[in-house]
């Protein structure tokens, strides 16, 4: 019996792939017998690997559509398919909404949906001619679909992203599944700037249903089981991942007195 967790023969693209999460989403391709592409401006100090193989690095800055064709191109040339498209690549550091400048905003939503559009517009020209089509994912966040206090710009792009999957799910089918992960709070590299130091990020852990941070690992997986036959009818879904959701403010503040 076929294990749907074998992904050899399988060409996976993961932008962004070098660091954090996707870092961990590309480690789980690699462990799982994918040949994986990375993308980024600069290389990572060391490339993902798994038994003797690593991820191929490409530079790559997605916000310029000539490059990320070029991005394309080289995945189909040094392959010839690409089977699993996961656009990860984006973030925006805080910002006050009142006084951000036009220029900063743009940047923010051409990175985090611009740039996403793009890729999957290249991506798809491909996986429609391939006999097996093809899979997107686009890593989305809760801050689009909750408030996004001081990324007001980057909440509002996931949040087109969500609606751009849905969108693309049913006009590229049934060639190409499109989804969507909407994550979570996730422990990275980077944390501190978000949640502060340790004991910050403990106090912010305890807000969580299941009493952690996400792990890169826990998103890879998420998208191991979204590009493999486990999945085949899943298309433009939103898979929320985010150990069940963020305690809600008023029942600490109701609590506050009692």
């Amino acid at each position: 019996m076929h294990d749907p967790m074998d992904f050899r023969g399988t060409v996976v693209l993961v932008t962004g792939g070098g660091k954090g999460v996707g870092r961990g989403i590309s480690q789980r391709f690699l462990d799982c017998g994918a040949e994986v592409v990375i993308c980024g401006r600069e290389a990572p100090e060391t490339l993902p690997a798994s038994a003797g193989r690593e991820a191929l690095f490409v530079a790559c800055d997605l916000r310029d559509v000539e490059q990320s064709q070029r991005l394309i191109d080289s995945v189909v040339e040094r392959f010839g398919r690409l089977d699993v498209l996961v656009n990860n690549a984006g973030g925006a550091p805080n910002a006050d909404a009142a006084t951000a400048s036009p220029r900063f905003s743009e940047a923010i939503i051409r990175l985090n949906l611009l740039a996403p559009l793009n890729l999957c517009q290249q991506a798809n020209r491909v996986m429609q001619a391939q006999a097996s089509g093809g899979a997107i994912i686009n890593i989305a966040s809760v801050s689009a679909t909750r408030p996004s206090p001081g990324t007001a710009a980057y909440g509002a792009a996931k949040a087109g992203l969500l609606s751009l999957t849905r969108s693309l799910a049913v006009e590229w089918a049934p060639k190409v599944r499109l989804n969507a992960i909407t994550a979570g709070l996730i422990l990275t590299e980077q944390a501190a700037l978000h949640y502060g130091d340790q004991a910050g990020i403990a106090r912010v852990a305890a807000g969580i249903p299941l009493q952690r941070l996400a792990t890169p690992d826990d998103i890879g997986d998420t998208c191991l089981y979204l590009a493999s036959s486990l999945a085949r009818y899943v298309s433009g879904a939103d898979l929320v991942v985010h150990g069940g959701g963020e305690r809600p403010a008023f029942l600490d503040a109701a609590q506050a007195h009692s």
